[in-house]
């Protein structure tokens, strides 16, 4: 009897020794693990298409300001077929852009990293992109660009000559022109511009397609830029070819690429080059339309502007040289003011490479992360009046973190000193030779992505009477 109850007991105590052991095992489990972060608050919109509509067809103010005030300084979106965690504070923008950034690698929507190239420098971190970034900043800091000052007035001069006496339908448009050639001229040098026609006429199809769907299909936009994409690659691939003939040196951004000692690939050259003119013509064009449409609007910043771009010349008529862009501290502040205001890129394109934590919540590895520049250019405990130009902001630097006109971190703008230094000639010489108006309404914006004055900012363009250059500003009588 005693044998038969302890084996009744042997099937109890087994099946209880598992269920402890599974338990014991569960409660380790359990207090070991990580409890499963939240994804931020927000809405993925429609599928596929998610909110890109939203975004980029009305101001993208209300767009962000509107989720900010409902989930806050971070939340998720889904646009241009990604699923996004858009970030609108100076903390999270140093945290993605500067303390963790080999967390979270440049990107773009890949419609618009297949037609600029999967090798241009915006895709990449790590030691291939330190290498491209000290090729560019090579030919783009000060001390390689300093002597293109006379070529750049060359083309500044020209380029105003041109609009003189018209009325100008887009301002927008044609600064583009403007900033496209410089951007020519600092990758290909003087010699090769015989191909900027070429070079334009294909760019200009291919940018059509950066924020269209990427469906590659006949009669689609993208299918298009693709098109002219592959033709702006024959191009360069014949402007390598006569160089690598030539054997000569230059002293240009295409001959850094070309002859690096670590040696580039046709493909990468290609691609960061169309990546370069790409990130040097709208923006550039977009900052000087605001700063023509800001100087009109406030007279007496304009005054202070032409008064000082005529001392800077004022003891002889003269070409202008390095050391006189270095005098020209408020019209840098107009620079500066207007790229906070107009704020051209409102925000930037990151990707987590792996599950990553940020204030409780979690950004899945494989989503974008998108820094909203505008939202902490436009906050009002950074800036006071944020929507007022005010260039005097600038009289002391901003706190850090707070001015991304140039992005922040290592994959900030390597071009900012060539920028700056073709906005500053063309300036100087509207300012101290021209005098403009604006024509119809001038408070409208339009977006398609880059935020623009209405219709691209119509003007009339007149040149000063001789008598009055130098002498009454930007006040001088209509000589046309």
């Amino acid at each position: 009897m005693e044998l038969f109850s302890i084996s009744m007991a042997l099937p109890f105590f087994f099946f209880f020794s598992i269920y402890l052991c599974l338990l014991i095992r569960s409660f380790l489990s359990s207090y070991g693990r990580r409890p499963k972060l939240p994804l931020p608050p927000g809405t993925l919109g429609w599928p596929y298409i998610g909110e890109t509509f939203q975004l980029y067809s009305r101001d993208p103010n209300l767009f962000f300001s509107s989720k900010v005030k409902r989930y806050g300084s971070i939340f998720k979106t889904h646009i241009l077929g990604c699923p996004c965690v858009m970030v609108s504070s100076p903390e999270a923008a140093k945290f993605v852009l500067v303390t963790k950034s080999h967390l979270f690698k440049p990107t773009f929507p890949a419609g618009k990293e297949r037609l600029l190239g999967k090798q241009a420098i915006f895709f990449h971190q790590g030691k291939y992109h330190s290498k491209l970034r000290k090729l560019v900043l090579r030919s783009f800091m000060p001390n390689s660009i300093h002597s293109r000052v006379s070529d750049i007035e060359t083309l500044a001069i020209d380029f105003l000559r041109s609009l003189e006496g018209k009325s100008v339908d887009n301002t927008f448009l044609e600064l583009k022109t403007y900033s496209f050639t410089v951007a020519l001229m600092s990758i290909f040098g003087k010699e090769e511009m015989k191909y900027s026609q070429d070079l334009k006429r294909c760019y200009y199809v291919l940018e059509k397609g950066y924020n269209s769907m990427p469906l590659n299909l006949p009669g689609t936009l993208f299918h298009k830029s693709m098109a002219a994409r592959r033709e702006l690659g024959g191009i360069l691939a014949d402007i390598l070819n006569r160089r690598r003939q030539r054997q000569m040196k230059y002293h240009d951004l295409l001959d850094s690429f070309m002859n690096h000692k670590e040696g580039l690939t046709d493909e990468q050259i290609t691609d960061n080059i169309i990546g370069i003119i790409f990130a040097a013509r709208d923006t550039t064009a977009s900052v000087l339309t605001w700063i023509v449409k800001y100087l009109a609007d406030n007279p007496t910043v304009l005054q202070a502007v032409t008064e000082e771009q005529e001392g800077v010349i004022a003891e002889k008529r003269r070409s202008l040289t390095w050391e006189d862009t270095r005098k020209m501290p408020l019209t840098w502040r107009v620079i500066q003011e207007t790229l906070r205001i107009a704020s051209i890129l409102s925000f930037t394109f990151r990707e987590a490479i792996e599950d990553v934590e940020y204030e409780g919540y979690l950004i899945p590895k494989g989503w974008k992360v998108m820094p909203l520049f505008r939202n902490i250019h436009h906050n009002p405990d950074i800036f006071p009046d944020p929507t007022r130009f005010d260039p005097s902001r600038f009289e002391h630097a901003p706190e850090p973190n707070t001015f991304l006109g140039f992005g922040n971190g290592i994959h900030s703008c390597p071009g900012k000193e060539l920028s700056k230094l073709e906005i500053l000639v063309l300036l100087h010489h509207l300012t101290t030779k021209y005098r403009w108006s604006l024509k119809g309404s001038s408070n409208g914006i339009q977006y398609g992505p880059f935020a623009l004055p209405q219709d691209g900012l119509p003007i009339e363009l007149h040149r000063k009477c001789a008598q009055n250059l130098g002498t009454r500003g930007p006040l001088g009588l209509n000589c046309t």
